[in-house]
């Protein structure tokens, strides 16, 4: 979700967008498989290139970049020519995408080795560029509308994740990440801005207009509930960080934006796909494991607090993230609505 992207006094400081209208489609305007506008191989400096192969062992011969995803950073499997596989990023130093690699890279060294994430082998920094090196997953990203076995299969994963780090390893505590509330507190509650005046309305449905009330006093729950947390939480669980495997079994990527929150909360983001795929997504959260104990009002409140954060930010996209996401953050803001208006009678 890359809340540290974009601060309260930079989102301040933006051009207000237009916002359109807020039917949305069933799915995303734009296939999550095709998000991310990525260089290719060649593209890389000379230097970088002979680095990484020297670090697997033998040349790269093919090289198959991926497309889902929302930044512009290198990324891809590599074959090298004694069979390897691995699975490379990289990125200019300069470039804020190196923070997040760096971080990423941290905590996937640190993960339990059993858990469905793929494995760290190495970092480099070579030539002005940051490049981490994981285990390549063979699989694909699900696609949408959801199938009910891969959808399945994504919840039994994050079940496992969820209670493997319902405890951290003092490793990832060690790393000081950032609390959930912390981060709600900071970044993630927009309603309480748009009703204060500083930050631009954007454009509702019919069911939700006039409900900014509402929505404030829902989304200012979310820091309560998180607040007694101690489990590590995935941070981003959207669909394109998931992978499915030739043997059906699911894998959650991209770990930057790990935190300490409820698991619950990861859980209501993936499921934000589940929900426009038209599945009965208030009983899949209530009977998940991870929802155990949540309060009554818990996916309400992250829902509003979700609404808002996408809804206002999706004119605030970073020039070097993907342009297509403005476009995913306003529909995913969207379906959050959606939902919460179902789930609150607003129709």
């Amino acid at each position: 979700m890359a809340w540290q992207s974009g601060s309260v006094a930079a989102r301040r400081a933006r051009t207000p967008g237009q916002h359109g209208g807020v039917s949305s489609p069933p799915l995303p305007p734009v296939p999550r498989q095709a998000g991310a506008p990525r260089p290719s191989w060649p593209a890389l400096p000379a230097a970088l290139r002979v680095a990484i192969a020297d670090r697997l062992g033998a040349p790269v011969v093919t090289v198959r970049v991926a497309t889902a995803g929302f930044t512009r950073g290198f990324a891809a499997v590599l074959h090298t020519a004694d069979g390897g596989r691995a699975f490379v990023k990289a990125s200019p130093t300069v470039a804020h995408l190196t923070q997040g690699y760096a971080r990423e890279a941290a905590i996937l060294d640190r993960l339990p080795a059993d858990l469905p994430a793929p494995r760290l082998r190495w970092t480099l920094d070579e030539a002005g560029w940051f490049a981490l090196c994981t285990d390549a997953v063979d699989g694909h990203t699900p696609r949408l509308p959801w199938a009910r076995a891969e959808l399945d299969a994504t919840l039994a994963a994050y079940a496992e994740v969820a209670a493997a780090l319902a405890d951290p390893p003092t490793g990832l505590i060690a790393l000081g990440l950032p609390h959930l509330a912390e981060l709600a507190r900071s970044d993630i509650l927009w309603w309480e801005e748009v009703a204060a005046g500083r930050e631009p309305p954007p454009a509702l449905p019919a069911a939700a207009r006039g409900r900014l009330p509402e929505l404030v006093v829902l989304e200012s729950r979310l820091p309560g509930y998180a607040d007694g947390a101690t489990g590590l939480i995935h941070g981003d669980l959207r669909v394109d960080n998931v992978l499915i495997g030739p043997d059906g079994r699911a894998w959650l990527c991209d770990w930057t934006w790990a935190c300490t929150g409820p698991a619950w909360f990861d859980l209501a983001t993936l499921l934000l796909t589940a929900y426009a795929s038209g599945l009965d997504t208030d009983r899949i959260f209530a009977t998940h494991p991870v929802t155990a104990g949540a309060a009554p009002d818990a996916l309400d409140a992250t829902l509003a607090a979700l609404a808002g954060y996408y809804l206002t930010g999706a004119d605030a996209a970073p020039a070097t993230d993907s342009p297509h996401r403005s476009a995913h953050q306003r529909w995913s803001g969207e379906q959050a609505l959606d939902w919460l208006a179902h789930r609150q009678g607003w129709r």
